[in-house]
Protein backbone atom coordinates (compact mmCIF):
# COMPACT_ATOMS: atom_id res chain seq x y z
CA UNK A 1 0.00 0.00 0.00
CA UNK A 2 1.47 3.38 -1.00
CA UNK A 3 1.77 6.02 1.71
CA UNK A 4 1.30 9.71 0.94
CA UNK A 5 4.26 12.02 1.45
CA UNK A 6 3.74 15.44 3.02
CA UNK A 7 6.87 17.58 2.83
CA UNK A 8 8.95 14.41 2.99
CA UNK A 9 7.01 12.71 5.78
CA UNK A 10 4.40 9.98 5.66
CA UNK A 11 1.07 10.67 7.31
CA UNK A 12 -0.50 7.81 9.31
CA UNK A 13 -3.93 8.60 7.88
CA UNK A 14 -2.61 8.41 4.35
CA UNK A 15 -0.87 5.12 5.05
CA UNK A 16 -4.10 3.57 6.30
CA UNK A 17 -6.24 4.76 3.38
CA UNK A 18 -6.07 2.41 0.43
CA UNK A 19 -8.12 3.84 -2.44
CA UNK A 20 -6.75 7.02 -4.07
CA UNK A 21 -9.68 9.30 -3.20
CA UNK A 22 -9.67 8.10 0.40
CA UNK A 23 -5.92 8.62 0.54
CA UNK A 24 -6.14 12.10 -1.01
CA UNK A 25 -8.86 13.14 1.44
CA UNK A 26 -6.81 11.70 4.31
CA UNK A 27 -3.85 13.77 3.14
CA UNK A 28 -5.94 16.96 3.12
CA UNK A 29 -7.45 16.15 6.51
CA UNK A 30 -4.00 15.47 7.99
CA UNK A 31 -2.58 18.68 6.55
CA UNK A 32 -5.45 20.80 7.90
CA UNK A 33 -6.76 19.41 11.22
CA UNK A 34 -9.19 22.31 11.87
CA UNK A 35 -12.96 22.13 11.59
CA UNK A 36 -13.02 23.90 8.21
CA UNK A 37 -10.52 23.95 5.31
CA UNK A 38 -10.42 26.93 2.94
CA UNK A 39 -9.81 26.57 -0.79
CA UNK A 40 -7.03 29.16 -0.50
CA UNK A 41 -5.21 27.07 2.09
CA UNK A 42 -5.38 23.99 -0.11
CA UNK A 43 -4.29 25.94 -3.19
CA UNK A 44 -1.18 27.15 -1.37
CA UNK A 45 -0.25 23.87 0.27
CA UNK A 46 -0.27 21.32 -2.52
CA UNK A 47 1.98 22.90 -5.14
CA UNK A 48 1.65 21.64 -8.69
CA UNK A 49 -0.98 19.10 -7.61
CA UNK A 50 -3.29 21.83 -6.29
CA UNK A 51 -5.23 22.29 -9.54
CA UNK A 52 -6.26 18.68 -9.97
CA UNK A 53 -6.79 18.16 -6.24
CA UNK A 54 -9.08 21.19 -5.89
CA UNK A 55 -11.02 20.26 -9.03
CA UNK A 56 -11.47 16.72 -7.72
CA UNK A 57 -12.71 17.91 -4.33
CA UNK A 58 -15.05 20.51 -5.86
CA UNK A 59 -16.53 18.02 -8.32
CA UNK A 60 -17.19 15.24 -5.80
CA UNK A 61 -20.40 16.99 -4.58
CA UNK A 62 -21.75 16.86 -8.14
CA UNK A 63 -22.28 13.13 -7.59
CA UNK A 64 -24.89 14.11 -4.98
CA UNK A 65 -28.30 15.49 -6.10
CA UNK A 66 -28.63 19.27 -6.31
CA UNK A 67 -25.01 20.10 -5.42
CA UNK A 68 -23.25 20.56 -8.78
CA UNK A 69 -24.11 24.15 -9.75
CA UNK A 70 -22.80 25.53 -6.42
CA UNK A 71 -19.22 24.67 -7.37
CA UNK A 72 -19.40 25.50 -11.08
CA UNK A 73 -17.76 28.94 -10.90
CA UNK A 74 -14.68 27.89 -8.87
CA UNK A 75 -14.18 24.91 -11.19
CA UNK A 76 -14.49 27.22 -14.23
CA UNK A 77 -11.83 29.59 -12.86
CA UNK A 78 -9.47 26.73 -12.05
CA UNK A 79 -10.00 25.16 -15.48
CA UNK A 80 -9.28 28.40 -17.37
CA UNK A 81 -6.15 29.08 -15.32
CA UNK A 82 -4.89 25.57 -15.92
CA UNK A 83 -5.70 25.86 -19.63
CA UNK A 84 -3.65 29.06 -19.78
CA UNK A 85 -0.65 27.21 -18.38
CA UNK A 86 -0.53 28.46 -14.77
CA UNK A 87 1.35 26.06 -12.52
CA UNK A 88 -0.50 26.99 -9.31
CA UNK A 89 -4.03 28.32 -8.77
CA UNK A 90 -4.58 32.05 -8.23
CA UNK A 91 -8.01 32.15 -6.66
CA UNK A 92 -10.00 35.38 -6.31
CA UNK A 93 -10.28 36.33 -2.65
CA UNK A 94 -14.00 35.60 -2.45
CA UNK A 95 -13.39 32.05 -3.67
CA UNK A 96 -10.20 31.49 -1.66
CA UNK A 97 -12.15 32.28 1.51
CA UNK A 98 -14.74 29.58 0.78
CA UNK A 99 -14.26 26.59 3.02
CA UNK A 100 -15.24 22.95 3.30
CA UNK A 101 -16.11 21.25 6.55
CA UNK A 102 -13.59 18.55 7.36
CA UNK A 103 -16.39 16.10 8.17
CA UNK A 104 -18.17 16.90 4.88
CA UNK A 105 -14.95 16.20 3.02
CA UNK A 106 -14.70 12.76 4.62
CA UNK A 107 -18.40 12.13 3.93
CA UNK A 108 -18.01 13.00 0.25
CA UNK A 109 -15.12 10.57 -0.08
CA UNK A 110 -17.31 7.83 1.36
CA UNK A 111 -20.20 8.77 -0.94
CA UNK A 112 -18.19 8.42 -4.16
CA UNK A 113 -19.99 6.18 -6.61
CA UNK A 114 -19.32 2.47 -6.99
CA UNK A 115 -18.09 3.09 -10.55
CA UNK A 116 -15.52 5.56 -9.29
CA UNK A 117 -14.33 3.06 -6.69
CA UNK A 118 -13.83 0.52 -9.48
CA UNK A 119 -11.67 3.01 -11.39
CA UNK A 120 -9.55 3.63 -8.26
CA UNK A 121 -8.32 0.04 -8.30
CA UNK A 122 -6.38 0.65 -11.50
CA UNK A 123 -4.75 4.00 -10.66
CA UNK A 124 -0.94 4.02 -10.51
CA UNK A 125 1.85 6.27 -11.82
CA UNK A 126 2.14 5.90 -15.62
CA UNK A 127 3.76 8.78 -17.55
CA UNK A 128 2.49 9.86 -20.96
CA UNK A 129 0.91 12.70 -22.93
CA UNK A 130 -1.89 13.35 -20.42
CA UNK A 131 0.64 13.83 -17.60
CA UNK A 132 2.69 16.33 -19.64
CA UNK A 133 2.40 20.14 -19.69
CA UNK A 134 0.31 19.94 -22.88
CA UNK A 135 -1.94 17.36 -21.21
CA UNK A 136 -2.38 19.72 -18.24
CA UNK A 137 -3.57 22.49 -20.56
CA UNK A 138 -5.98 20.15 -22.31
CA UNK A 139 -7.30 19.03 -18.92
CA UNK A 140 -7.85 22.68 -18.00
CA UNK A 141 -9.92 23.57 -21.05
CA UNK A 142 -11.98 20.40 -20.82
CA UNK A 143 -12.60 21.18 -17.14
CA UNK A 144 -13.74 24.71 -18.05
CA UNK A 145 -16.31 23.24 -20.44
CA UNK A 146 -17.48 20.80 -17.77
CA UNK A 147 -17.92 23.75 -15.39
CA UNK A 148 -20.21 25.44 -17.91
CA UNK A 149 -22.31 22.27 -18.02
CA UNK A 150 -22.56 22.45 -14.22
CA UNK A 151 -23.56 26.11 -14.24
CA UNK A 152 -26.16 25.87 -17.01
CA UNK A 153 -29.45 24.27 -15.94
CA UNK A 154 -30.39 21.08 -17.72
CA UNK A 155 -32.02 17.76 -16.82
CA UNK A 156 -29.36 15.14 -16.13
CA UNK A 157 -26.53 17.23 -17.60
CA UNK A 158 -24.33 17.51 -14.50
CA UNK A 159 -23.41 13.94 -13.62
CA UNK A 160 -21.93 12.48 -16.86
CA UNK A 161 -19.35 15.21 -17.62
CA UNK A 162 -18.50 15.68 -13.92
CA UNK A 163 -17.86 11.96 -13.44
CA UNK A 164 -15.46 11.86 -16.37
CA UNK A 165 -13.70 14.98 -15.12
CA UNK A 166 -13.32 13.42 -11.67
CA UNK A 167 -11.66 10.37 -13.25
CA UNK A 168 -9.36 12.71 -15.20
CA UNK A 169 -8.43 14.60 -12.02
CA UNK A 170 -7.80 11.35 -10.16
CA UNK A 171 -5.46 10.17 -12.91
CA UNK A 172 -3.67 13.51 -13.04
CA UNK A 173 -3.07 13.63 -9.27
CA UNK A 174 -1.61 10.11 -9.42
CA UNK A 175 0.35 10.89 -12.64
CA UNK A 176 -1.51 8.10 -14.43
CA UNK A 177 -1.67 8.73 -18.17
CA UNK A 178 -3.96 5.75 -18.82
CA UNK A 179 -6.63 6.64 -16.25
CA UNK A 180 -6.49 10.31 -17.29
CA UNK A 181 -7.07 9.21 -20.89
CA UNK A 182 -10.08 7.13 -19.81
CA UNK A 183 -11.37 10.16 -17.94
CA UNK A 184 -10.86 12.35 -21.00
CA UNK A 185 -12.94 9.98 -23.15
CA UNK A 186 -15.67 9.82 -20.48
CA UNK A 187 -15.65 13.60 -20.11
CA UNK A 188 -15.95 14.23 -23.84
CA UNK A 189 -18.81 11.74 -24.05
CA UNK A 190 -20.52 13.34 -21.06
CA UNK A 191 -20.07 16.84 -22.49
CA UNK A 192 -21.54 15.77 -25.84
CA UNK A 193 -24.54 14.28 -24.04
CA UNK A 194 -24.99 17.41 -21.90
CA UNK A 195 -24.60 19.73 -24.90
CA UNK A 196 -27.22 17.82 -26.89
CA UNK A 197 -29.67 17.90 -23.97
CA UNK A 198 -29.12 21.63 -23.40
CA UNK A 199 -29.46 22.25 -27.13
CA UNK A 200 -32.78 20.41 -27.17
CA UNK A 201 -33.99 22.37 -24.12
CA UNK A 202 -33.11 25.66 -25.85
CA UNK A 203 -34.78 24.53 -29.10
CA UNK A 204 -37.95 23.54 -27.25
CA UNK A 205 -37.89 26.87 -25.39
CA UNK A 206 -37.66 28.82 -28.64
CA UNK A 207 -40.47 26.73 -30.15
CA UNK A 208 -42.64 27.26 -27.06
CA UNK A 209 -41.98 31.01 -27.20
CA UNK A 210 -42.96 31.02 -30.87
CA UNK A 211 -46.23 29.29 -30.11
CA UNK A 212 -47.03 31.79 -27.35
CA UNK A 213 -46.31 34.75 -29.60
Amino acid sequence: MTAVMLHGQETPEAHQAGAPISRIVAEVAARFPGERITLGDMAGAFGDRAFALLILLLLLPSLLPGMASVFGLPVLILGVQMGLGLRQPKLPRFIARQSIKREDLLRLAGASSKWLRKVERYVKPRPGFFTSAAGDRLFGWVTAYVALMLILPGPGTNGPPAFGNIVMALGLIEHDNKVTAWGFALTIGGCIFASVVLGMVCWLGVKALGWLL
